[in-house]
C-alpha cells in the first residue's frame, strides 16, 4: 500500500513539473548552424545569468521554489517538536501547553510526519527537474564557449595550447553547474532557514531573534571579506593548474621529439617548476581556507552557545517552557549544521568560481577578425583577386608588406616563391582574411573581403596546406568535410582523383578506417592526398596550394600534379612553392623578397631574365630550396 502511494505521488510530481515538455525541449536543443557566436562576458555571474535567461529561467525558478518550500517546511520541524514536548508535559501533569492549533500530542506528531514527508517531497521535485536542467545547462555553456572559441583568429591559436583551450571549455562548463548547484541548493537553504528561524525564535523571546540577527550581520560581513580574498587565491591556483596541464599536454604531444633528443630528464625538471607553482598556490588557498573555517567554526559555536545559554537561563528562571527550550535548542543545532555544511561547500564554490573565471578570461577574449554589421555574403563570379596598397606588420612590429599592390586575374594560376620570411604565407593569410591589413584593401571580384561574411569567404576558398589537418575520425568523414552530406560515390570519386582510393581500399575497413589523432595512422603522403581529395570535393572557385605535393614520392607527385591541374581548370589558383619544379607550368610566378614582388613572369621568362628566380632554380638540389620556409 505504501509503495502504491509513493508511486502515485511520483507520477503526480512528474505531471506537475511537465516532464514530457522538458524532454521535448531537450530534444529540440540543437546547435543553430546559422547562428553567429555570441560574445562571452568574462564575468562568471554575468555569463551564468546569460545562460539562465536564455533557456532555463523557468526550470530554475521551479527548482528554487522547491528548495524554498522544502526548506521552509523543514524549518518548522523544531516548532512541531516544541508543540509535542509541551503537549507531553501537560499530559504528564506539567504546565499547561500553549497549543495554538489545539492538535494535541498525536496531532502534532502527525504534523511532524507531514513536515518530513513534505520537505522530502519538495526536494525530490528539485532533483527531478534538475535531471532535465543540469545536463542542458552544461551543454549550452559548452556550446557558447566552443562557438566563440572557433571564431578566434589563427594568431590566438598560435598563442595558446590547443589542449589547454579544450580543457578550459570542459572545465568552465562543469564549473557553471557547480556554482549554480551551490547557490540553488546550499545558499538558498541557509537563507530560508535563517529567515524562518528569526520568526520562530521571536515566538520564544525577541532576545533570541536579536542574538541571531546580530550574529548574522557579523558573520555575513566577515565572510564576505574572506570570500573576496578566497576568490583571488582560487583564480591564481586555477591559472597555475591550467599552466601545468598545458605543459603536460605539450610534452605528451611531442613525446617522440623528447625521446629523439634524449630530453626526458630536462622535461621532468621543466615541468617540475610548474607543478611546484601549482603546489604553492594550492597550499596558500588551503591555508586561507583553514583560517576561514576556523572563523566559521568559532562563530557557529558562539551562536550555539549564546542561544542555548540564554535558553537554559530563561528556562531555569521559569520564563520558558520545556517545549520552548526544545525549540531554541533544536533550531540552534539545525542552524549550526546547515551553516557548517555551507561553509564546507565554500571550498568547492570558490574553486568552481575560480575555474570558470579563468576559463572565461581565456576564451572570451574579443575576436580579432569579425564580420562588419550587416555584412553581405561574398559572391564570386570569376575569382579575380586584388591587393591595393596593403600594409601589414605583426604585433611585435615586424613589417611584412609596405604598400603591396597585386592583381590575380580570374582563372589565373600564380606561383609564389621566395626565401623564408619573404611574405608568401602571410600573403595567403591576408587573402583568406586570417589577418587584416593595417592599411589597404584585399578584394575578390571587386568586393572588399573585410566587408563580407567570413563564412562566405571561407566557402569560396579551398586550401591544401603543407601540413594538412586531419580529424580523429574515419577517412571518409575527413574527405567529406569538404562537402557535408556528400555520398560515398562522391567521396570515392574525389579520392580516386587524388590517388587516395588505392591506399584507403587496402585497409580492412576501407573508408571507415579511423585515422587516429592528427592522422597518426596515415603517412605524410597519405594525409596530403586526403587533404587534396577534400579540396576536390569542396569545389571552390579559388584554390590555395601550400606545397601540396611536398610529402609525396616522385611517382605519386607526378600523378597528383595531373589531378591538381584537372582541379585547377576554371579556377583561380595561388600556389606557394618551395620545390620550384611543381610550379613551372603556372601562368605567372611571383618572386617575393622583403614584402615586395621583385620578379614576375612565366618560368621560362624568369629563367631568361637570369635574376633571383633563375639563381634559385640552379641552386636547388633535387628540387628543394636550400633554406626552406
Amino acid at each position: 500500500m505504501g509503495w502504491k502511494m509513493f508511486a502515485a505521488m511520483l507520477r503526480a510530481g512528474m505531471r506537475a513539473v511537465r516532464i514530457d515538455s522538458l524532454e521535448r525541449q531537450d530534444q529540440d536543443f540543437a546547435w543553430e548552424d546559422q547562428e553567429p557566436p555570441k560574445p562571452l562576458s568574462p564575468k562568471p555571474f554575468t555569463f551564468i545569468w546569460g545562460l539562465v535567461r536564455e533557456k532555463f529561467a523557468g526550470r530554475l525558478t521551479l527548482m528554487m521554489l522547491a528548495v524554498v518550500i522544502g526548506q521552509g517546511i523543514e524549518a518548522f520541524e523544531p516548532y512541531a517538536l516544541k508543540a509535542v514536548v509541551d503537549a507531553l508535559t501537560q499530559a504528564t501533569g506539567g504546565a499547561p501547553a500553549n497549543d495554538v492549533l489545539g492538535l494535541g500530542v498525536m496531532g502534532w506528531f502527525v504534523m511532524l510526519l507531514a513536515i518530513w514527508l513534505g520537505s522530502m517531497g519538495m526536494y525530490r521535485v528539485y532533483q527531478i527537474v534538475d535531471i532535465y536542467t543540469s545536463p542542458s545547462i552544461r551543454a549550452l555553456a559548452q556550446k557558447r564557449m566552443f562557438s566563440w572559441l572557433l571564431g578566434h583568429s589563427p594568431r590566438y591559436f598560435q598563442d595558446n595550447f590547443a589542449g589547454k583551450l579544450g580543457q578550459k571549455v570542459k572545465q568552465g562548463a562543469n564549473a557553471v553547474l557547480g556554482v549554480i548547484e551551490i547557490l540553488m541548493w546550499d545558499v538558498i537553504r541557509v537563507l530560508v532557514l535563517l529567515t524562518v528561524a528569526l520568526a520562530l525564535l521571536w515566538t520564544a523571546s525577541p532576545v533570541f531573534s536579536a542574538v541571531l540577527a546580530g550574529w548574522m550581520l557579523v558573520y555575513v560581513a566577515v565572510s564576505g571579506w574572506l570570500a573576496r580574498h578566497c576568490f583571488t587565491l582560487s583564480e591564481t591556483m586555477s591559472a597555475a593548474v591550467s599552466s601545468s596541464s598545458g605543459r603536460i599536454i605539450d610534452a605528451i604531444t611531442n613525446a617522440d621529439l623528447i625521446r629523439g633528443f634524449a630530453r626526458t630528464l630536462f622535461e621532468r625538471s621543466f615541468l617540475g617548476h610548474y607543478i611546484n607553482e601549482e603546489r604553492f598556490r594550492s597550499r596558500r588557498l588551503r591555508w586561507f581556507l583553514v583560517v576561514m573555517r576556523l572563523f566559521q567554526m568559532l562563530s557557529i559555536v558562539a551562536l550555539l552557545g549564546a542561544l542555548v545559554w540564554v535558553a537554559i537561563d530563561r528556562t531555569m528562571a521559569g520564563g520558558m517552557s520545556i517545549g520552548e527550550f526544545t525549540l531554541v535548542f533544536t533550531l540552534a543545532f539545525q542552524i549550526s549544521n546547515t551553516v557548517w555544511h555551507l561553509s564546507d561547500r565554500m571550498l568547492s564554490f570558490f574553486e568552481e568560481l575560480g575555474t570558470l573565471s579563468e576559463a572565461l578570461d581565456l576564451v572570451s577574449a574579443p575576436h580579432e577578425i569579425t564580420d562588419t554589421v550587416g555584412a553581405p555574403p561574398l559572391r564570386v563570379r570569376a575569382g579575380g583577386i586584388e591587393l591595393r596598397e596593403v600594409h601589414f606588420s605583426f604585433a611585435d612590429g615586424t613589417k611584412v608588406f609596405n604598400g603591396l599592390n597585386l592583381t590575380v586575374k580570374p582563372g589565373e594560376k600564380v606561383g609564389l616563391v621566395g626565401r623564408s620570411g619573404a611574405g608568401k604565407s602571410t600573403l595567403v593569410k591576408l587573402i583568406r582574411r586570417q589577418y587584416d591589413p593595417q592599411y589597404g584593401r584585399v578584394l575578390i571580384d571587386g568586393q572588399d573581403i573585410a566587408h563580407v561574411t567570413l563564412q562566405s569567404l571561407n566557402e569560396a576558398v579551398a586550401e591544401v596546406p603543407q601540413q594538412p589537418g586531419v580529424f580523429h575520425r574515419t577517412v571518409g568523414e575527413n574527405i567529406a568535410y569538404g562537402k557535408p552530406g556528400a555520398s560515398l560515390d562522391e567521396i570515392r570519386a574525389a579520392a580516386v582523383k587524388a590517388h587516395a582510393d588505392e591506399f584507403i581500399m587496402k585497409r580492412p575497413t576501407g573508408y571507415d578506417t579511423i585515422v587516429g589523432e592528427q592522422g597518426v595512422k596515415l603517412s605524410g603522403g597519405e594525409r596530403q592526398r586526403v587533404a587534396i581529395a577534400r579540396a576536390l570535393l569542396k569545389d571552390s572557385p579559388i584554390l590555395v596550394l601550400d606545397e601540396a605535393t611536398s610529402a609525396l614520392d616522385s611517382e605519386s607527385e607526378h600523378l597528383i600534379q595531373e589531378a591538381l591541374w584537372t582541379l585547377m581548370e576554371g579556377r583561380t589558383v595561388i600556389a606557394i612553392a618551395h620545390r620550384l619544379s611543381t610550379i613551372t607550368e603556372m601562368d605567372r610566378i611571383l618572386y617575393l623578397e622583403g614584402g615586395q614582388v621583385v620578379e614576375e613572369g612565366s618560368h621560362h621568362e624568369l629563367l631568361t631574365l637570369g635574376g633571383r628566380y633563375a639563381q634559385l632554380w640552379h641552386r636547388q638540389s633535387g628540387g628543394f630550396l636550400a633554406a626552406a620556409e
